[in-house]
């Protein structure tokens, strides 16, 4: 029998340590007058049971909780597309300066100069690094990007009169933000086909384009990890058409000072910032996706962004903005982050980032094409993407790989997208792993290749050695624990 794991015994006795009369604080006594409770009707039939433990125990607990996760700062973490990589740590301490981190946003602007500067600057930035100089800071996330170039694209049309452009194209690679957040904006979605090459059907877009195109929403790299050769033809025709070319930006860690967007036909993108631009973004957050246009397009972006008066800035509204996309200016603390990596590398910097993404995706790719399928086997960008369909073919899945890489200290890369590639394994390594480490990586493949044929339960049956193995993952996404339950036994919880 296996041994617990050393948190497994904690996470068992997690009843016993609370103990009637046990506390972790002492309140002090109350200095302004105490006030009735709401109308009985809105307080709790029964009284809130919260466990009892000392503070000794409380931080015991939550430490050996945290020994558990699985970071950047510990591992190997080549999950595609929403990439986990180093972020030095001195972008962090920037974000938490007094003058960055205890501002409010409702402070009148001449008592916030330097924030709105270097917000000012960041818009001018990455103005620059896109060549879309019309820049919005405001949204929260790469969706709420999308979702406000799309307004901004409804906009534009409906402004001179052309509001029968309400289809928005868009490849079958596409990260599913696209289509939601299309169908958000009130637009038809219609899918394009990708060819045998993994590349956008130029003459099926060619087809579909017509008088009611409003945009066509493209990844670049695409999530296949690939440059579109054919991109300024399908800019063109776009065009040509009277439609918008939208530039989904996840993937701009891979285009860094090697090419701007706006140079290729693009007219709006969005940029993940806490991606491309430094901030640890695990669980959900936090994230910024700034909206970019081109200069046709920049009366319409969102409220606020700020304006450069002489020396003085200050938050102004485009002439026909779209309106606001949140309740205050965007996520400032990631605006701090990417700020201070931009300024720090530098345009030469930028560029090496792409290159060294590019050459470590390729190098992985290059050592396991010989054993794992490739779903597109030539030169890719910034992430490989990897098709076992001949593991497959022998009872294993790309999930049961996934698992067993979890074994080994290695984050599972992101599994089954994009959709049109079979056992999917998107791997990115990003441009800060050392050849190492990628070594590592391709190693480990190789073995649990091999283990496919010597033992497959090893995988079926994965991961073993983590506080938690093989889930029943359709039972945990429909019942989920979600709070401390002292009336059940926990260690049925796990």
């Amino acid at each position: 029998m296996k041994a617990p794991f050393p948190g497994e015994i904690d996470r068992r006795l997690l009843n016993e340590r609370s103990v009637s009369g046990r506390i972790g604080l002492q309140l002090q006594e109350l200095d302004v007058p105490e006030q009735p409770l709401p109308d009985a009707r809105l307080l709790r039939s029964i009284e809130a049971r919260l466990p009892e433990v000392s503070q000794p125990e409380v931080v015991r607990y939550f430490t050996t909780l945290s020994a558990m996760n699985f970071s950047i700062d510990t591992n190997f973490y080549p999950l595609g597309s929403c990439t986990m990589k180093h972020n030095p740590k001195v972008n962090e301490e920037m974000a938490f300066l007094p003058g960055m981190a205890s501002i409010h946003p409702n402070q009148p602007d001449e008592t916030v100069q330097g924030a709105l500067q270097l917000i000012w600057e960041l818009q001018q930035d990455l103005g620059e690094i896109t060549g879309l100089p019309g820049v919005c800071l405001g949204p929260l996330a790469g969706a709420q990007g999308e979702y406000s170039g799309l307004m901004i694209a409804r906009a534009y049309f409906q402004d001179r009169g052309d509001a029968n452009r309400t289809v928005a194209l868009m490849p079958d690679s596409a990260h599913g933000t696209n289509p939601a957040s299309a169908a958000m904006a009130g637009l038809e979605v219609v899918t394009v086909p990708s060819d045998s090459e993994g590349n956008v059907d130029v003459e099926a877009l060619r087809g579909l384009v017509d008088e009611r195109t409003c945009v066509f929403m493209l990844t670049l790299p695409s999530t296949l990890g690939l440059f579109e050769p054919n991109i300024l033809e399908i800019t063109n025709i776009v065009h040509e058409a009277g439609g918008l070319v939208y530039a989904d930006g996840a993937n701009l860690n891979a285009l860094l000072g090697i090419v701007k967007l706006g140079d290729l036909g693009f007219d709006i993108a969005h940029s993940n910032l806490h991606k491309t631009f430094s901030t640890p973004h695990g669980g959900g957050g936090p994230g910024a996706g700034p909206v970019l246009v081109s200069e046709t397009l920049a009366p319409y972006l969102p409220t606020p962004v700020v304006v450069r008066d002489a020396d003085t800035y200050r938050f102004g509204a485009p002439d026909k903005t779209v309106g606001r996309v949140n309740g205050f200016h965007g996520s400032f603390g990631v605006l701090v982050r990417a700020y201070a990596y931009i300024r720090a590398i530098g345009a030469e910097g930028m560029r090496e980032v792409s290159e060294n993404a590019i050459i470590n995706a390729n190098y992985i790719r290059t050592a396991l094409a010989g054993e794992f399928g490739i779903a597109a086997d030539r030169v890719c960008m910034h992430e490989c993407v990897l098709s076992p369909q001949a593991q497959k073919a022998k009872g294993v899945s790309a999930l049961d790989i996934s698992k067993r890489l979890i074994d080994y200290g290695i984050h599972p890369p992101t599994m089954y997208f994009p959709l049109i590639v079979p056992e999917a394994l998107m791997v990115e390594p990003t441009e800060t792993e050392t050849k190492d480490t990628l070594d590592r990586f391709i190693a480990v493949m190789r073995q649990i290749n091999k283990e496919i044929d010597s033992d497959p339960d090893l995988l079926h049956d994965a991961p073993h050695d983590t506080p938690n193995t093989r889930l029943d993952e359709a039972n945990a996404a429909r019942h989920p624990y979600l709070r401390w339950q002292p009336d059940e036994d926990l260690t049925a919880v796990g």
